[in-house]
């Protein structure tokens, strides 16, 4: 006698089929982005089917941006997509890492499953095995904070390993200096909205250049003052039109001309008093959000204030942070409202485009990285390539040890993890042994990615690291099996959180035994 438990169309996949299922889908997500792996990963190609033009085309090797643009239907799939956001929004970089590592744990657990060994016993196993990796990765760290030529050293050398697999690779020692010289304006904060990236097609990549101080995409009113130095900056969010009756649905009749004129003449004076008052705050300089139509941008030039209009909301915002200041929407309360300030305030020209540059801002952290390039992917991928470098950047400010990169670390946790299975009873070590076989693919994919022969060098690698030269890497360029010591760096909170993460995720897709899908909804035909 069977029982109907679910809905009908409800499916239910058990045991086996479960795990299977979700082993399968997990996997096919590292491999999709494996090749996009180390300095000589490939780039991806991704198209939508809605968007037309330009819109709808990305260029990019980045495994969070790859992720999250493809639509996937696989449960387990979807887990590794979010460890892969959690790594984006965590520590900016290591996104594809991330997904290659879990992947390849669970191809290990695969060949666990088969040789019928628990899946309770293979995660105590991972689990055994993901506190020996972090032991020897937190034994390996080193951190020069102290020494500060050395330290910037060190962060020169995190960014060059990070735009090395990135699209700006030709030009990463010009791009790590305008990375390490943004992230060393913040002073030790990890906040990078004081980082503006401002992207003008034209010219070539490397006529990218980093500049001091706020520059907000938008051009002064017309007979105004191009510039103002000691600024006393109001931003503001406020109507400044003067066409319309603001109440909603009015209409008002007249019986002659003389009658609208009157009507004209009270919103000019009601605009007339409202520039007045905020004239009246002192300051030199207004930014509103909204358009300024051309009798108030008049009465602004006239009282030589630089006026300028329709700032977006994130320009707004940024320029009121990066200026001490408040967004202001009314001005009767004059002791309510804050002024922001700068040392000057100017017009630029970058490209054909004019722009207006805040100088010297009181919040000095400020500046702007203008990239340059010929398409917009181009531009677009340039972008995530900064934004991976300086958020890695402003984490290590923040946690200052470093590892070193080039598969040495991940060798390095390999061979503590197989020397700690040998100290475990029972089947768990055998988990073990397959999680240090899951770290040890890491160099063999980005030698893969090279072209080189991975058996060869990984084999040479392993060897390295047993003979007590623990700062082993491999040089991608050369093929061949270097010490990576200032030469590959990489930040140790990025690569504990890349091995915490993947083992995660591991760990839960293991643990599942049953995928229930609910029935699709039923469409009516009306």
């Amino acid at each position: 006698m069977s029982t109907q438990l679910f809905n009908e169309g409800a499916t239910q996949e058990r045991a086996e089929n479960a795990r299977l299922s979700n082993i399968i889908g997990a996997i096919a997500v590292g491999d999709l982005v494996k090749s996009t792996l180390g300095p000589k990963g490939m780039d991806k190609i991704l198209q939508s089917s809605t968007a037309r033009g330009d819109d709808g085309l990305i260029v990019t090797n980045d495994g969070a941006t790859i992720l999250k643009s493809i639509p996937l239907d696989n449960a387990a799939a979807k887990v590794l997509v979010n460890i892969s956001k959690v790594q984006d929004d965590e520590v900016g970089d290591g996104t594809t890492s991330v997904c290659v590592l879990a992947a390849e744990i669970l191809r290990q657990a695969e060949q666990l499953l088969d040789q019928r060994i628990h899946p309770q016993t293979i995660i105590d196993g991972f689990r055994l095995a993901t506190v020996s990796a972090r032991e020897a990765l937190e034994k390996a760290a080193v951190s020069h904070k102290d020494d500060e030529n050395q330290w910037r050293e060190d962060l020169l050398s995190i960014a060059r390993t990070t735009l090395s697999s990135k699209v700006l690779a030709s030009d990463k020692d010009k791009f790590a200096e305008v990375c390490v010289n943004a992230v060393l304006r913040l002073k030790g904060s990890t906040n990078l909205d004081r980082i503006q990236i401002i992207k003008k097609t034209g010219g070539k990549v490397s006529d990218s250049y980093l500049s001091d101080g706020f520059i907000l995409n938008k051009k002064i009113g017309v007979n105004q003052p191009r510039s103002v130095k000691g600024a006393r900056i109001l931003v503001a969010n406020t109507p400044m039109d003067t066409d319309k009756v603001k109440v909603f649905g009015a209409k008002i009749k007249v019986s002659d001309t003389a009658q609208l004129a009157e009507l004209e003449r009270a919103e000019r004076e009601k605009m007339r008093t409202k520039v007045q008052k905020i004239a009246a705050l002192g300051i030199n300089v207004f930014v509103n959000r909204q358009l300024i139509y051309n009798w108030p941008e008049q009465l602004f030039a006239d009282a030589g204030i630089m006026a300028i209009e329709h700032a977006d909301f994130d320009g707004v915002e940024r320029l009121a942070l990066v200026t001490g200041g408040e967004i202001a929407s009314s001005f009767d309360s004059p002791e309510l409202i804050k002024l922001g300030a700068c040392d000057g305030v100017e017009e630029i020209i970058i490209g054909e485009d004019r722009m207006v540059k805040f100088s010297g801002a009181s919040a000095g952290e400020a500046c702007t990285i203008v990239l340059r390039g010929g398409t917009n992917q181009m531009l677009d991928e340039a972008e995530r390539s900064i934004h991976d470098a300086i958020a890695v950047l402003s984490q290590t400010v923040a946690e200052p040890r470093i590892v070193y990169g080039g598969g040495c670390s991940e060798m390095l946790m390999s061979k503590v993890v197989d020397e700690a299975a040998k100290l475990v009873a029972g089947k768990k070590s055998i988990a073990m042994e397959a999680f240090a076989r899951a770290l040890r693919q890491m160099p063999t994919i980005l030698a893969d990615n090279a072209g080189l022969d991975s058996a060869d060098l990984v084999a040479k690698l392993r060897a390295a690291h047993y003979e007590g030269r623990s700062t082993s890497g491999l040089d991608l360029f050369q093929g061949t099996v270097v010490d990576v010591s200032g030469k590959v760096t990489e930040s140790f909170k990025l690569k504990r959180q890349v091995l915490l993460s993947a083992s995660e995720a591991a760990e839960m897709i293991l643990r599942v035994d049953d995928i229930i899908r609910c029935a699709p909804r039923q469409r009516s035909n009306h």
